[in-house]
Protein backbone atom coordinates (compact mmCIF):
# COMPACT_ATOMS: atom_id res chain seq x y z
CA UNK A 1 0.00 0.00 0.00
CA UNK A 2 1.17 3.70 -0.68
CA UNK A 3 2.06 5.97 2.21
CA UNK A 4 0.63 8.91 2.06
CA UNK A 5 3.94 11.27 0.94
CA UNK A 6 4.29 8.54 -1.46
CA UNK A 7 0.75 9.09 -2.77
CA UNK A 8 0.73 12.60 -2.51
CA UNK A 9 4.52 12.37 -4.63
CA UNK A 10 2.81 10.32 -7.32
CA UNK A 11 0.17 12.64 -7.82
CA UNK A 12 2.22 15.44 -7.77
CA UNK A 13 4.19 13.54 -10.68
CA UNK A 14 1.26 13.37 -12.49
CA UNK A 15 0.17 16.57 -12.22
CA UNK A 16 3.54 17.91 -13.22
CA UNK A 17 3.96 15.23 -16.57
CA UNK A 18 0.50 16.25 -17.76
CA UNK A 19 0.83 19.81 -17.68
CA UNK A 20 3.95 19.62 -18.88
CA UNK A 21 2.76 17.86 -22.00
CA UNK A 22 -0.04 20.84 -22.35
CA UNK A 23 3.30 23.32 -22.34
CA UNK A 24 3.46 24.34 -26.37
CA UNK A 25 6.96 23.93 -27.90
CA UNK A 26 8.77 26.97 -29.15
CA UNK A 27 7.68 26.95 -32.90
CA UNK A 28 10.54 25.90 -35.52
CA UNK A 29 11.19 27.58 -38.40
CA UNK A 30 11.81 27.79 -42.30
CA UNK A 31 13.13 30.44 -44.16
CA UNK A 32 13.45 29.90 -47.78
CA UNK A 33 15.90 32.91 -49.68
CA UNK A 34 15.52 32.80 -53.32
CA UNK A 35 18.47 34.86 -55.39
CA UNK A 36 17.29 37.43 -57.58
CA UNK A 37 13.67 36.93 -57.78
CA UNK A 38 11.79 39.40 -58.98
CA UNK A 39 8.37 40.56 -57.45
CA UNK A 40 6.21 39.65 -60.37
CA UNK A 41 8.20 36.21 -61.31
CA UNK A 42 5.57 34.18 -59.26
CA UNK A 43 2.24 33.03 -60.86
CA UNK A 44 0.18 34.80 -57.62
CA UNK A 45 1.98 38.06 -57.63
CA UNK A 46 1.29 38.50 -61.48
CA UNK A 47 3.18 36.02 -63.99
CA UNK A 48 1.00 34.49 -66.70
CA UNK A 49 4.63 33.08 -68.04
CA UNK A 50 6.09 31.11 -64.84
CA UNK A 51 4.44 28.74 -62.82
CA UNK A 52 4.72 28.21 -59.49
CA UNK A 53 1.94 26.18 -57.95
CA UNK A 54 3.37 25.39 -55.10
CA UNK A 55 4.65 28.72 -53.56
CA UNK A 56 1.47 29.77 -55.07
CA UNK A 57 0.04 27.19 -52.19
CA UNK A 58 1.88 28.48 -49.28
CA UNK A 59 1.18 32.25 -50.52
CA UNK A 60 -2.83 30.42 -49.89
CA UNK A 61 -1.79 29.07 -46.65
CA UNK A 62 -0.13 32.28 -45.52
CA UNK A 63 -0.16 35.70 -45.19
CA UNK A 64 1.42 37.79 -48.29
CA UNK A 65 2.81 41.46 -47.90
CA UNK A 66 2.07 43.74 -50.58
CA UNK A 67 4.63 45.82 -49.47
CA UNK A 68 7.65 43.88 -49.42
CA UNK A 69 11.06 45.53 -50.06
CA UNK A 70 14.59 43.97 -49.80
CA UNK A 71 17.21 45.77 -47.79
CA UNK A 72 19.54 46.58 -51.02
CA UNK A 73 19.19 46.17 -54.68
CA UNK A 74 21.68 43.35 -54.74
CA UNK A 75 22.47 40.34 -52.80
CA UNK A 76 25.35 40.80 -50.25
CA UNK A 77 24.02 43.60 -47.92
CA UNK A 78 20.62 42.19 -48.23
CA UNK A 79 21.62 39.44 -46.67
CA UNK A 80 23.82 41.21 -44.25
CA UNK A 81 20.68 43.28 -43.50
CA UNK A 82 18.65 39.75 -43.04
CA UNK A 83 21.27 38.04 -40.45
CA UNK A 84 22.10 41.25 -38.52
CA UNK A 85 18.54 43.54 -38.34
CA UNK A 86 20.56 46.36 -39.40
CA UNK A 87 20.33 48.51 -42.19
CA UNK A 88 23.56 47.78 -44.98
CA UNK A 89 24.71 51.26 -44.69
CA UNK A 90 24.78 50.91 -40.83
CA UNK A 91 26.86 48.02 -41.51
CA UNK A 92 29.21 49.57 -44.15
CA UNK A 93 28.44 46.52 -46.40
CA UNK A 94 26.55 48.16 -49.16
CA UNK A 95 27.55 45.97 -52.28
CA UNK A 96 27.88 42.54 -53.08
CA UNK A 97 31.14 40.85 -52.30
CA UNK A 98 33.60 41.48 -53.24
CA UNK A 99 32.18 44.01 -55.67
CA UNK A 100 34.03 47.23 -58.35
CA UNK A 101 36.05 47.99 -55.57
CA UNK A 102 38.01 44.97 -56.20
CA UNK A 103 38.78 46.21 -60.08
CA UNK A 104 38.67 50.11 -59.05
CA UNK A 105 36.47 52.47 -60.67
CA UNK A 106 35.83 52.67 -64.53
CA UNK A 107 37.22 55.89 -66.73
CA UNK A 108 32.76 55.81 -67.45
CA UNK A 109 31.90 56.62 -64.22
CA UNK A 110 31.58 59.71 -62.23
CA UNK A 111 31.94 58.92 -58.48
CA UNK A 112 34.41 56.06 -56.99
CA UNK A 113 32.46 54.41 -54.09
CA UNK A 114 34.58 54.08 -50.82
CA UNK A 115 35.54 50.26 -49.55
CA UNK A 116 32.98 48.52 -47.88
CA UNK A 117 33.23 45.68 -45.38
CA UNK A 118 33.92 42.36 -46.94
CA UNK A 119 32.14 40.26 -43.96
CA UNK A 120 29.79 40.70 -40.76
CA UNK A 121 31.29 41.78 -38.28
CA UNK A 122 32.11 39.08 -35.70
CA UNK A 123 30.65 41.09 -32.85
CA UNK A 124 27.20 41.23 -34.34
CA UNK A 125 24.65 38.21 -33.04
CA UNK A 126 23.71 36.89 -36.62
CA UNK A 127 19.94 36.07 -36.47
CA UNK A 128 21.56 32.21 -35.91
CA UNK A 129 23.24 33.02 -33.58
CA UNK A 130 20.34 34.30 -31.61
CA UNK A 131 18.22 31.10 -32.14
CA UNK A 132 21.29 29.04 -30.99
CA UNK A 133 21.77 31.21 -28.06
CA UNK A 134 18.00 29.87 -27.39
CA UNK A 135 18.44 26.55 -27.70
CA UNK A 136 17.87 25.84 -31.34
CA UNK A 137 19.05 23.76 -33.86
CA UNK A 138 20.70 25.45 -36.75
CA UNK A 139 21.09 24.35 -40.42
CA UNK A 140 21.98 25.97 -43.71
CA UNK A 141 21.61 25.13 -46.71
CA UNK A 142 22.82 26.84 -50.07
CA UNK A 143 23.95 30.52 -50.58
CA UNK A 144 26.39 32.66 -48.11
CA UNK A 145 27.74 35.16 -49.85
CA UNK A 146 28.61 37.23 -46.71
CA UNK A 147 32.75 37.12 -46.95
CA UNK A 148 35.77 36.37 -49.06
CA UNK A 149 37.42 34.43 -46.18
CA UNK A 150 36.55 31.42 -44.57
CA UNK A 151 36.65 32.43 -40.78
CA UNK A 152 33.53 34.00 -41.79
CA UNK A 153 31.39 31.13 -43.23
CA UNK A 154 28.44 30.33 -41.83
CA UNK A 155 29.52 27.99 -39.55
CA UNK A 156 31.22 30.89 -37.07
CA UNK A 157 27.92 32.96 -37.59
CA UNK A 158 25.55 30.33 -35.84
CA UNK A 159 25.07 27.95 -37.75
CA UNK A 160 25.47 24.34 -36.57
CA UNK A 161 25.66 23.00 -39.97
CA UNK A 162 26.53 24.29 -42.91
CA UNK A 163 26.03 22.42 -46.43
CA UNK A 164 27.44 24.89 -49.75
CA UNK A 165 27.44 27.92 -47.62
CA UNK A 166 30.52 29.77 -48.83
CA UNK A 167 31.61 33.10 -50.65
CA UNK A 168 30.58 32.46 -54.24
CA UNK A 169 27.43 34.48 -54.87
CA UNK A 170 26.58 32.00 -57.53
CA UNK A 171 27.20 28.33 -58.52
CA UNK A 172 31.15 28.04 -58.89
CA UNK A 173 30.69 25.10 -61.21
CA UNK A 174 26.86 25.51 -62.32
CA UNK A 175 24.04 24.07 -61.70
CA UNK A 176 24.21 20.49 -62.33
CA UNK A 177 27.06 18.50 -60.52
CA UNK A 178 30.12 18.04 -60.50
CA UNK A 179 29.78 21.65 -58.15
CA UNK A 180 33.43 22.28 -57.39
CA UNK A 181 31.84 23.55 -54.06
CA UNK A 182 34.57 22.57 -51.30
CA UNK A 183 31.43 23.14 -48.54
CA UNK A 184 29.38 20.09 -50.90
CA UNK A 185 29.97 16.79 -52.03
CA UNK A 186 29.15 16.85 -55.31
CA UNK A 187 26.31 14.31 -56.53
CA UNK A 188 25.78 11.81 -59.02
CA UNK A 189 26.51 13.50 -62.39
CA UNK A 190 23.94 15.82 -63.73
CA UNK A 191 21.81 16.13 -59.93
CA UNK A 192 20.54 19.85 -60.02
CA UNK A 193 22.02 21.80 -57.41
CA UNK A 194 18.23 23.61 -56.39
CA UNK A 195 17.09 19.62 -55.86
CA UNK A 196 20.00 18.58 -53.73
CA UNK A 197 19.61 21.60 -51.61
CA UNK A 198 16.16 20.64 -50.78
CA UNK A 199 17.23 17.14 -50.55
CA UNK A 200 20.06 18.44 -47.68
CA UNK A 201 16.82 20.02 -45.93
CA UNK A 202 14.55 17.34 -46.09
CA UNK A 203 17.50 14.72 -44.92
CA UNK A 204 17.95 17.17 -41.80
CA UNK A 205 14.04 17.96 -41.06
CA UNK A 206 14.08 13.97 -40.92
CA UNK A 207 16.97 13.43 -38.34
CA UNK A 208 15.99 12.90 -34.53
CA UNK A 209 15.61 16.16 -32.75
CA UNK A 210 15.33 17.09 -29.20
CA UNK A 211 15.26 21.12 -29.43
CA UNK A 212 13.53 23.12 -32.54
CA UNK A 213 15.35 24.35 -35.65
CA UNK A 214 15.69 27.23 -37.39
CA UNK A 215 16.97 26.36 -41.03
CA UNK A 216 17.48 28.13 -44.05
CA UNK A 217 17.31 27.10 -47.41
CA UNK A 218 19.11 29.76 -49.63
CA UNK A 219 18.59 28.77 -53.11
CA UNK A 220 21.44 29.87 -55.57
CA UNK A 221 18.38 30.04 -57.66
CA UNK A 222 17.61 31.84 -60.14
CA UNK A 223 20.80 34.12 -60.46
CA UNK A 224 22.89 33.45 -63.59
CA UNK A 225 23.87 31.35 -65.12
CA UNK A 226 20.91 30.86 -66.66
CA UNK A 227 20.95 26.62 -66.69
CA UNK A 228 18.16 24.36 -66.20
CA UNK A 229 16.68 20.42 -66.89
CA UNK A 230 15.95 20.22 -70.89
CA UNK A 231 12.30 18.73 -70.41
CA UNK A 232 11.42 21.96 -68.77
CA UNK A 233 13.41 24.29 -71.21
CA UNK A 234 11.26 22.30 -74.16
CA UNK A 235 8.00 22.84 -72.32
CA UNK A 236 8.20 26.82 -72.00
CA UNK A 237 9.76 27.16 -75.44
CA UNK A 238 6.16 25.09 -76.50
CA UNK A 239 4.43 27.44 -74.44
CA UNK A 240 6.02 30.48 -75.89
CA UNK A 241 4.89 29.44 -79.19
CA UNK A 242 1.48 29.17 -78.13
CA UNK A 243 1.57 32.53 -76.41
CA UNK A 244 2.82 33.85 -80.24
CA UNK A 245 2.77 37.56 -78.50
CA UNK A 246 4.05 40.62 -81.14
CA UNK A 247 4.35 43.10 -78.49
CA UNK A 248 8.15 44.49 -78.21
CA UNK A 249 9.86 42.57 -75.00
CA UNK A 250 12.29 45.87 -74.30
CA UNK A 251 12.41 49.36 -74.07
CA UNK A 252 15.94 51.22 -74.36
CA UNK A 253 17.07 53.85 -72.06
CA UNK A 254 20.53 54.78 -73.33
CA UNK A 255 22.80 51.92 -73.75
CA UNK A 256 20.39 49.66 -71.08
CA UNK A 257 17.92 47.16 -72.52
CA UNK A 258 14.85 47.21 -70.00
CA UNK A 259 12.71 44.08 -70.33
CA UNK A 260 9.16 44.51 -70.12
CA UNK A 261 7.71 40.54 -71.16
CA UNK A 262 8.83 37.52 -69.28
CA UNK A 263 9.94 35.34 -72.28
CA UNK A 264 12.93 33.63 -71.37
CA UNK A 265 12.33 29.93 -71.44
CA UNK A 266 15.29 28.76 -69.36
CA UNK A 267 14.70 31.00 -66.54
CA UNK A 268 10.74 29.81 -66.37
CA UNK A 269 12.36 26.23 -66.05
CA UNK A 270 14.68 27.53 -63.06
CA UNK A 271 11.67 29.39 -61.27
CA UNK A 272 9.80 25.76 -61.91
CA UNK A 273 12.23 23.74 -60.15
CA UNK A 274 12.97 25.94 -57.19
CA UNK A 275 8.63 25.78 -56.89
CA UNK A 276 8.57 22.11 -57.34
CA UNK A 277 11.70 22.30 -54.29
CA UNK A 278 9.63 24.34 -52.13
CA UNK A 279 6.62 22.05 -52.62
CA UNK A 280 8.96 18.60 -51.79
CA UNK A 281 10.23 20.98 -48.12
CA UNK A 282 6.69 21.94 -47.52
CA UNK A 283 5.12 18.43 -47.98
CA UNK A 284 8.08 16.67 -45.64
CA UNK A 285 7.13 19.21 -42.87
CA UNK A 286 3.37 17.51 -43.29
CA UNK A 287 4.80 14.02 -43.48
CA UNK A 288 6.93 14.62 -40.36
CA UNK A 289 4.22 16.33 -38.26
CA UNK A 290 6.04 19.42 -37.96
CA UNK A 291 3.98 21.84 -40.55
CA UNK A 292 1.73 22.84 -37.82
CA UNK A 293 4.51 23.88 -35.52
CA UNK A 294 6.91 25.70 -38.48
CA UNK A 295 6.74 28.81 -39.17
CA UNK A 296 7.40 29.39 -42.59
CA UNK A 297 9.08 32.31 -44.69
CA UNK A 298 9.56 32.43 -48.10
CA UNK A 299 11.11 35.95 -49.85
CA UNK A 300 13.76 37.10 -52.18
CA UNK A 301 17.21 39.14 -51.55
CA UNK A 302 16.56 41.91 -54.45
CA UNK A 303 14.06 42.35 -57.38
CA UNK A 304 14.45 40.25 -60.26
CA UNK A 305 17.20 40.99 -63.34
CA UNK A 306 15.83 42.74 -65.79
CA UNK A 307 17.95 45.02 -66.97
CA UNK A 308 21.48 44.57 -68.70
CA UNK A 309 23.63 46.57 -71.80
CA UNK A 310 23.26 43.35 -73.48
CA UNK A 311 19.56 42.17 -74.10
CA UNK A 312 19.81 38.55 -75.00
CA UNK A 313 20.94 37.90 -71.56
CA UNK A 314 18.28 39.49 -69.70
CA UNK A 315 16.50 36.66 -67.38
CA UNK A 316 13.19 38.75 -66.41
CA UNK A 317 11.04 41.63 -66.59
CA UNK A 318 9.17 43.22 -63.51
CA UNK A 319 6.70 44.73 -65.54
CA UNK A 320 5.05 46.76 -64.27
CA UNK A 321 7.59 47.95 -62.15
CA UNK A 322 10.39 50.24 -62.99
CA UNK A 323 13.80 48.57 -63.49
CA UNK A 324 15.25 45.68 -61.59
CA UNK A 325 18.25 44.30 -60.00
CA UNK A 326 20.79 47.18 -59.19
CA UNK A 327 18.58 49.54 -58.92
CA UNK A 328 16.23 51.56 -55.95
CA UNK A 329 13.43 51.75 -58.28
CA UNK A 330 10.41 48.94 -57.47
CA UNK A 331 11.75 46.69 -59.96
CA UNK A 332 15.26 46.45 -57.78
CA UNK A 333 14.00 46.35 -54.27
CA UNK A 334 10.40 45.15 -54.17
CA UNK A 335 10.20 41.31 -53.68
CA UNK A 336 7.96 38.66 -52.72
CA UNK A 337 7.11 37.65 -48.96
CA UNK A 338 5.28 35.34 -47.39
CA UNK A 339 4.73 33.89 -43.80
CA UNK A 340 2.92 31.32 -42.89
CA UNK A 341 2.44 29.08 -39.52
CA UNK A 342 -0.44 26.67 -39.29
CA UNK A 343 -3.34 27.10 -36.75
CA UNK A 344 -1.67 30.42 -35.42
CA UNK A 345 -1.87 33.12 -38.02
CA UNK A 346 -4.50 33.50 -40.61
CA UNK A 347 -4.38 32.12 -43.76
CA UNK A 348 -4.79 33.65 -47.33
CA UNK A 349 -4.36 36.88 -46.07
CA UNK A 350 -3.38 39.99 -47.02
CA UNK A 351 -0.77 42.79 -45.60
CA UNK A 352 -0.39 46.09 -46.42
CA UNK A 353 1.62 47.23 -43.99
CA UNK A 354 5.68 48.41 -45.89
CA UNK A 355 8.25 45.77 -44.91
CA UNK A 356 11.76 44.81 -45.46
CA UNK A 357 14.60 42.77 -44.63
CA UNK A 358 15.77 43.75 -41.40
CA UNK A 359 12.14 42.90 -39.85
CA UNK A 360 12.42 39.68 -40.05
CA UNK A 361 14.89 38.99 -37.22
CA UNK A 362 12.60 40.71 -34.50
CA UNK A 363 9.45 39.61 -36.21
CA UNK A 364 10.91 35.82 -35.68
CA UNK A 365 11.93 36.09 -32.31
CA UNK A 366 8.88 37.48 -31.40
CA UNK A 367 6.57 35.28 -33.02
CA UNK A 368 9.30 32.28 -31.49
CA UNK A 369 8.39 33.79 -28.08
CA UNK A 370 12.05 35.00 -27.83
CA UNK A 371 13.53 37.96 -25.99
CA UNK A 372 14.31 40.43 -28.28
CA UNK A 373 17.32 42.23 -28.68
CA UNK A 374 16.79 45.75 -29.56
CA UNK A 375 20.44 46.85 -29.96
CA UNK A 376 21.27 44.34 -32.53
CA UNK A 377 18.15 44.40 -35.01
CA UNK A 378 18.30 48.62 -34.39
CA UNK A 379 16.89 49.33 -37.90
CA UNK A 380 14.07 46.22 -38.04
CA UNK A 381 10.51 46.10 -36.11
CA UNK A 382 8.73 43.23 -35.51
CA UNK A 383 5.70 42.32 -37.52
CA UNK A 384 3.74 40.50 -35.34
CA UNK A 385 1.25 43.22 -34.74
CA UNK A 386 0.64 43.49 -38.22
CA UNK A 387 0.62 39.30 -38.57
CA UNK A 388 -2.05 39.57 -35.92
CA UNK A 389 -4.63 42.00 -38.13
CA UNK A 390 -2.86 45.22 -35.93
CA UNK A 391 -1.49 48.80 -37.15
CA UNK A 392 2.14 49.21 -37.22
CA UNK A 393 4.11 52.31 -36.47
CA UNK A 394 6.86 53.30 -38.67
CA UNK A 395 8.16 56.54 -40.21
CA UNK A 396 9.91 55.13 -42.75
CA UNK A 397 12.40 52.17 -44.62
CA UNK A 398 15.35 53.86 -46.42
CA UNK A 399 17.94 52.18 -48.52
CA UNK A 400 21.23 53.76 -49.48
CA UNK A 401 23.36 51.84 -52.72
CA UNK A 402 26.53 54.21 -53.11
CA UNK A 403 27.82 52.00 -55.84
CA UNK A 404 26.99 51.23 -59.92
CA UNK A 405 25.78 48.42 -60.66
CA UNK A 406 27.70 47.93 -63.82
CA UNK A 407 26.05 46.66 -66.83
CA UNK A 408 22.96 46.63 -65.33
CA UNK A 409 22.96 50.41 -65.58
CA UNK A 410 22.25 51.23 -62.00
CA UNK A 411 23.78 54.60 -60.43
CA UNK A 412 24.60 55.37 -56.98
CA UNK A 413 21.39 56.88 -54.91
CA UNK A 414 19.89 56.67 -51.65
CA UNK A 415 16.01 56.21 -51.21
CA UNK A 416 13.53 56.83 -48.75
CA UNK A 417 9.82 55.26 -48.60
CA UNK A 418 7.54 57.30 -46.16
CA UNK A 419 4.10 56.77 -46.68
CA UNK A 420 3.32 56.12 -49.67
CA UNK A 421 5.59 57.82 -51.24
CA UNK A 422 9.19 57.34 -52.32
CA UNK A 423 12.18 59.56 -52.72
CA UNK A 424 15.06 58.83 -54.61
CA UNK A 425 18.06 60.95 -54.23
CA UNK A 426 20.78 60.18 -57.60
CA UNK A 427 24.68 61.28 -56.07
CA UNK A 428 26.11 61.90 -59.72
CA UNK A 429 24.06 65.23 -59.87
CA UNK A 430 21.86 65.39 -56.85
CA UNK A 431 19.18 65.47 -58.51
CA UNK A 432 15.74 63.69 -57.14
CA UNK A 433 12.63 62.06 -58.05
CA UNK A 434 9.53 61.42 -56.05
CA UNK A 435 6.69 58.82 -56.97
CA UNK A 436 3.53 57.24 -54.99
CA UNK A 437 4.63 53.71 -55.66
CA UNK A 438 1.01 53.05 -54.14
CA UNK A 439 -0.73 54.45 -57.44
CA UNK A 440 1.81 54.64 -59.61
CA UNK A 441 3.32 51.54 -60.06
CA UNK A 442 5.67 51.71 -62.69
CA UNK A 443 7.23 55.11 -61.14
CA UNK A 444 6.26 56.94 -64.52
CA UNK A 445 5.02 60.38 -62.68
CA UNK A 446 7.69 62.27 -60.86
CA UNK A 447 5.97 64.31 -58.24
CA UNK A 448 9.27 66.39 -57.07
CA UNK A 449 8.12 69.58 -59.02
CA UNK A 450 4.25 69.54 -58.07
CA UNK A 451 4.76 68.49 -54.84
CA UNK A 452 8.12 70.72 -52.95
CA UNK A 453 6.64 70.89 -49.72
CA UNK A 454 6.74 67.08 -49.35
CA UNK A 455 9.89 66.54 -51.58
CA UNK A 456 12.13 68.56 -49.21
CA UNK A 457 10.49 66.80 -46.29
CA UNK A 458 11.72 63.69 -47.30
CA UNK A 459 15.07 64.76 -48.46
CA UNK A 460 15.76 66.24 -45.63
CA UNK A 461 14.89 62.90 -43.73
CA UNK A 462 16.85 60.78 -46.04
CA UNK A 463 19.63 63.25 -45.10
CA UNK A 464 19.63 62.88 -41.64
CA UNK A 465 19.41 59.01 -41.90
CA UNK A 466 22.72 59.06 -43.94
CA UNK A 467 24.23 60.88 -41.08
CA UNK A 468 22.77 58.92 -38.19
CA UNK A 469 24.04 55.78 -39.87
CA UNK A 470 27.53 57.35 -40.69
CA UNK A 471 27.03 55.85 -44.39
CA UNK A 472 29.59 55.74 -46.78
CA UNK A 473 29.04 58.37 -49.87
CA UNK A 474 30.96 58.22 -53.04
CA UNK A 475 33.49 60.52 -53.69
CA UNK A 476 34.58 61.92 -57.42
CA UNK A 477 36.14 59.30 -59.55
CA UNK A 478 39.81 61.06 -60.72
CA UNK A 479 39.86 58.71 -63.62
CA UNK A 480 36.67 59.76 -64.98
CA UNK A 481 36.64 60.34 -68.74
CA UNK A 482 33.31 61.97 -70.08
CA UNK A 483 34.10 61.08 -73.86
CA UNK A 484 33.57 57.57 -72.40
CA UNK A 485 30.51 57.63 -71.92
Amino acid sequence: MLSKRNLINLLMGSCCLSLSAQQPTRPNVLFIYADDLGYTDLSCTGSSFYETPNIDRLASEGITFTQSYAACPVSSPSRAALMTGKYPARLHLTDYIPGDQAYGPHKDQRLKAQPFNLHLDPQETTLAEAFQQNGYSTFMAGKWHLCEEQQYYPEANGFDLNIGGNKTGHPAGGYFSPYKNPQMKDGPEGEYLTDRLADEVIQYLKRPKDKPFFAYLSFYTVHLPMQAKQEKIRKYEEKLKRMNDTAPFFIQHGKTYHKVQQNMAVYAAMVESMDENVGRVLDALKELGLDENTIVVFTSDNGGMATCNNADIIPTSNYPYRAGKGYLYEGGIKVPSFIRWKGHLASNRTCYAPMTGTDYYPTLLDLCGLKLLPEQHLDGISLKPALYGEAVSREAIFWHYPHYSGGLGGRPSAAIRSGNYKLIEFFEDNHVELYDVVHDLSEQQDLSVARPDLTHLLQEKLHDWLTSVDAQMPSANPDYDPTNQ
